[in-house]
């Protein structure tokens, strides 16, 4: 994986053997989400996406955006695994993900980087903090099942966006097509993760004992199958037809275990980029797929 610049995670502490309780869990569960975020930014052929080579089909944003994102985020992610010890209802955890989004928004200048993660993974972390409390290990389907059926409806009776932002572009899409999104795929438990992109990573990863191409097989696995609210936003129903199509191509011809999958890879990002396509939804869902799929040093 190629990697630009230092890591967001230099000089933190990193997960170690050994039992987690209370802060010191908070704070591995918050540097496990901040590394899941940084390994998806720091990919490569990601079609349309930010790369550290490449701003993608983004004119107000590239690599270093995300990275002082993620800085203005360290202390968010341990933060709220701290308060789901506590077994908090909903609106304490929206309230923690919307002064997030202040510093986030500080930091990029007024540039949406993390929203989804402030949410996606901000809920995970909460539950991971909850099941620690609880006395059990936070597995990947044991937290899923911890927001859906301890927060799932609260995030489906809020308001306003998952942050409070009912000028989303994923509650735009919403109203203009029906299309579910990040409150719907959290409030059931991250269907698309656990059905689409983990058994993708895991499979890849096996194949190839190589994480980047596993992460690259998971994105191209969910621009295939998710209803991404992004390429809606940004093609209507026609770009996410097209963007869907091309990654089924791609895997179809093998994915990443095929040969010229980097030059197939290319070229789709190449015709992604031509669209002003951007399959941010399933880029926030590759982050929550690498922070679950690391979730076994959470013990």
């Amino acid at each position: 994986m190629r990697q630009n610049g230092p890591s967001p995670l230099a000089g933190a502490a990193q997960p170690a053997g050994g039992a987690l309780s209370g802060g010191d869990a908070a704070r591995r569960i918050g540097c496990l989400a901040v590394r899941g975020l940084y390994r998806e930014v720091a990919l490569n052929h990601k079609p349309g996406l930010v790369t550290p080579a490449s701003c993608g089909s983004h004119r107000d944003m590239d690599f270093h955006t995300f990275t002082r994102s993620l800085h203005a985020l360290r202390s968010y992610f341990p933060a709220i695994a701290a308060l789901g010890l506590e077994s908090p209802e909903f609106p304490a955890l929206q309230g923690l993900g919307v002064a997030a989004e202040r510093r986030m928004l500080q930091a990029t200048a007024g540039v949406n980087t993390h929203r989804g993660a402030i949410f996606n993974l901000g809920l995970l972390c909460a539950a991971a903090g909850l099941l620690t409390a609880s006395g059990e290990l936070p597995r990947p389907a044991s937290m899923c099942a911890v927001v859906r059926e301890r927060w799932g409806e609260g995030i489906l009776a809020s308001a306003a966006s998952p942050l409070a932002d009912d000028g989303s572009h994923g509650l735009q899409v919403a109203r203009r097509y029906g299309a579910g999104g990040a409150r719907q795929e959290a409030a059931a438990g991250f269907p698309s993760v656990r059905d689409i992109g983990l058994p993708a990573y895991r499979a890849a990863l096996l194949a190839t004992g190589d994480p980047a191409l596993a992460a690259t097989q998971a994105l191209f696995s969910l621009i295939a199958e998710v209803e991404d609210s992004n390429l809606l936003y940004r093609g209507g129903p026609p770009g996410l037809a097209f963007g869907q199509r091309l990654a089924r191509g791609f895997l179809a011809a093998g994915g990443v275990l095929a040969d010229d999958w980097s030059g197939r890879a290319a070229a789709i990002d190449r015709e992604f980029v031509a669209r002003r396509l951007s399959p941010g939804g399933s880029a926030d869902l590759l982050g929550v797929t690498l922070f679950l799929a690391e979730a076994g040093v959470l013990r």
